[in-house]
């Protein structure tokens, strides 16, 4: 490689000369760079293609800092990739752009409607329900009916396999279509969080890729997430205090493996427990992210799937993870937030 162009290579990844100290900059710069950085049709892409999957955490993101579709500085930007998305949308239900990977694209777009649902009223609004209620049928339609692998999900519609990380995208999905008000059977998600149990190492306190497979940090955040957010009585559970305490012996570390993936479920996961657990978090998920961020705003990956998704991928999870705290998406609110929500 040209020397020039390693060199463009090597900055966008070596912390900033003057990082900033407080979290709100870093999220308005990255703000900043995604409404660059999107297509005139509203796409966002990844690995040189406009990406479902990309598109929907982009939206989430602008999001996830207290912007609404159709009003404010982001406004038309937001519903132009909300719109994008929609469009996505396949005869059967479907939104992905990548076959290989359609489960990821399915729950990833299914949640920013969820999500998007709860904002957006208007004729915008009544596509978004339309379109999430089949969406949710696929995610029910492809949860594992029974064997080892039953109430997870993987890769494909229809087959037996199943693993965590999948899991928990349709997870999320199904609990935010749920606290909208949509028909997601109370059975769909206690098979699932039986699945996500069966992942547990009781040894490490880790959750596995899939049952007796190998752990990682991604799927211990991801493992965390999915039981505090099925309900009250995973709050706070032996297994999920057990998960987080290996949490914080895995404190994040840029460039590590599946970075941008591992802190966006972490934050969310720790923040959930709560107490000691989000306090230590918060400070390592800092320091392992702010000085990274490029002077164009962005965050661009070391390595791996990190680098090959590119910046857009990296900036809105980054995104993501640090504004866990601001609960402007439903999804990031605790679950006394949620009950305290139901109750006004």
């Amino acid at each position: 490689m040209h020397s020039l162009a390693m060199l463009v290579l090597l900055g966008a990844n070596a912390p900033a000369a003057e990082a900033p100290n407080d979290v709100d900059p870093a999220i308005r710069r990255a703000l900043e760079y995604l409404h660059r950085a999107q297509e005139t049709d509203g796409a966002w892409s990844a690995a040189g293609s406009k990406s479902a999957a990309i598109t929907a955490l982009s939206v989430m993101a602008f999001m996830s800092a207290g912007h609404v579709p159709g009003e404010g500085k982001y406004g038309t930007s937001i519903e132009k990739g909300i719109r994008w998305v929609l469009g996505q949308q396949r005869p059967n239900g479907v939104i992905s752009t990548q076959d290989g990977y359609l489960m990821y694209h399915h729950g990833i777009c299914t949640l920013m409607l969820a999500e998007v649902a709860g904002m957006t009223d208007g004729k915008l609004g009544e596509e978004v329900r339309k379109k999430l209620e089949k969406a949710i049928e696929v995610v029910l339609q492809a949860q594992r009916a029974n064997g080892e692998h039953e109430g997870g999900w993987r890769y494909m519609i229809d087959k037996t396999d199943g693993d965590i990380s999948v899991a928990g995208w349709q997870i999320l999905s199904l609990r935010a279509a749920k606290n909208l008000g949509c028909d997601v059977p109370p059975e769909a998600i206690d098979r699932a969080i039986g699945y996500v149990k069966r992942c547990w190492d009781p040894t490490t306190g880790a959750f596995n890729y899939y049952p007796r497979y190998r752990p990682s940090v991604a799927c211990t955040g991801t493992g965390i997430l999915s039981l505090e957010i099925a309900g009250k009585q995973e709050h706070r559970s032996t297994m999920v205090l057990k998960a987080g305490d290996q949490l914080l012996k895995d404190a994040p570390k840029w460039g590590g493996p599946r970075f941008f993936y591992s802190v966006y479920y972490c934050s969310q996961a720790t923040f959930q427990i709560g107490g000691t657990h989000w306090k230590e978090y918060r400070p390592l998920l800092h320091k392992a992210l702010l000085p990274y961020q490029a002077k164009d705003g962005s965050w661009l990956g070391v390595n791996g799937e990190d680098r090959v998704y590119g910046q857009n991928y990296g900036t809105a999870m980054s995104v993501l993870a640090l504004t866990v705290e601001y609960r402007f998406l439903p999804i990031y609110q605790s679950g006394e937030d949620r009950e305290e929500e139901m109750r006004k």
